[in-house]
């Protein structure tokens, strides 16, 4: 299902969520087109590079970061930015504008390195010299949030040309449960030629990102109502 919107209206303007598609589309365009074979060799994450059994172009407490902002096809970055426009806007409502902003990069850093693990674990040298990029592992730490907090909203969106209205939690439960299949199945996200899907990432950002979330809403940082976007806990709140 392809989602289009989940019914609930950002109490304020998403500016970070907004800022962070922006940037991803401007790295996009002016960036990877005009040479996407060379920008993608030089700005992707190497798992090779943390065990030193490779170099890569930048040092990988770098090449994480950038490489959150690669994609590697139209349909990646189109794909990946839909979600984030649609789940984002809520979770930045819920987790302040700061609070967003490093939740964003730490999720991104915990799906980099879950994928990272698993495949200096389990996966081949080859694998661990493939190219890593793309904004998915810090978007699922987003929708890992917006499960939890938001369980009861309800997500629109198309399957083929049929619209269609389901609850966000068994969307995103869905969502979840196929990538814990795939990645169990592939077991890795890149074959030799660098194709596939980095699903170890995914699994692990979700994960991370519920867990930050179900913390601080059993903590009254973040309410979560029921039908109402949450209200972040005044400062002091326990």
């Amino acid at each position: 299902m392809l989602p289009l919107s989940d019914g609930i209206p950002a109490r304020r303007f998403p500016i970070v969520n907004v800022s962070i598609i922006i940037a991803c589309f401007a790295v996009w365009l002016f960036y990877e087109l005009p040479h996407l074979q060379s920008s993608v060799f030089h700005a992707s994450f190497y798992a090779c590079t943390v065990n030193r059994t490779c170099s890569g172009p930048e040092p990988w407490g770098v090449s994480w970061i950038t490489a959150m902002f690669l994609h590697g096809s139209w349909d990646h970055i189109l794909g990946n930015m839909l979600f984030l426009a649609v789940f984002g806007k809520n979770v930045e409502d819920a987790f302040g504008r700061l609070g967003y902003l490093v939740f964003y990069f730490a999720g991104g850093f915990v799906a980099t390195l879950a994928q990272t693990l698993m495949t200096l674990t389990l996966g081949t040298a080859a694998e661990a010299r493939v190219p890593n990029l793309g904004a998915s592992g810090a978007i699922a730490a987003v929708l890992g949030a917006y499960f939890v907090i938001y369980p009861n909203s309800t997500v629109f969106g198309l399957i083929v040309f049929f619209p269609v209205r389901i609850s966000a939690y068994f969307f995103l439960g869905f969502w979840f449960l196929y990538q814990l299949f795939e990645a169990n199945l592939g077991v890795f996200s890149s074959s030799a030629n660098g194709g596939g899907v980095a699903f170890f990432a995914h699994v692990g950002g979700f994960i991370f990102g519920a867990l930050v979330a179900w913390i601080l809403v059993g903590a009254g940082r973040v309410i979560r109502p029921d039908g109402n976007p949450p209200l972040r806990a005044p400062a002091g709140a326990v």
